[in-house]
This record gives C-alpha cells, sequence and structure tokens, in this order.
C-alpha cells in the first residue's frame, strides 16, 4: 500500500536560519531564567513578564520560518507549490 507524500519544506536560506536559530537559542536561556526565578520565588509580575517575552521570541521565531519558507516556495516555483503553501498556512494558523 503506497502512502501519500506530504509536501515538506526545509529552510534554504542560512543568513534566516542562523537568526531563527539564534531567537530560539535566546528563548531557551530566557525560559531557564524563567524556571531559576520560580525556584527563588521572585514575584508573579516578573516571572510572567518573562514568560511572555519567552513566548513572543518562539513565535517570532516560528511566524519568521514560516514566512521565509513560504518565500522560497513561492520564488522555487515547485510543483507541489499549492500543496506546500496550503501546509505552510496551517502551520501559520496553529500559532495564532
Amino acid at each position: 500500500m503506497a502512502s501519500k507524500k506530504v509536501p515538506t519544506h526545509v529552510l534554504a536560506d542560512q543568513v534566516k536560519l542562523e537568526a531563527i536559530v539564534s531567537r530560539v537559542k535566546r528563548a531557551h536561556g530566557q525560559l531557564g531564567g524563567v524556571a531559576r526565578m520560580l525556584e527563588e520565588g521572585r514575584n508573579c509580575d516578573d516571572i510572567v513578564t518573562q514568560m511572555s517575552a519567552v513566548s513572543k521570541a518562539v513565535h517570532t521565531a516560528a511566524f519568521t520560518l514560516i514566512s521565509a519558507s513560504l518565500e522560497e516556495c513561492i520564488i522555487e516555483g515547485k510543483s507541489d507549490q499549492k500543496a506546500v503553501s496550503e501546509k505552510l498556512q496551517k502551520l501559520f494558523l496553529s500559532l495564532a
């Protein structure tokens, strides 16, 4: 039984990819800071503010990845461009 091929895209733009990786690593460090703040018994306002920064960093990285991938997909003119675009749109909406 043949399985249906799911359209995929791997970001080729190394500059954008490095920027996304950097943002994710920064968010990782911020999340570690949140854990320390919780362990230290810091106040809720400070913790929630830091959690908001982590969330924004992760969402920005995801949006950047999706938009850069969509741009590459359109520019490359892949034969499965429509299917890849639809998949990327679903990913975008999953973050909304």
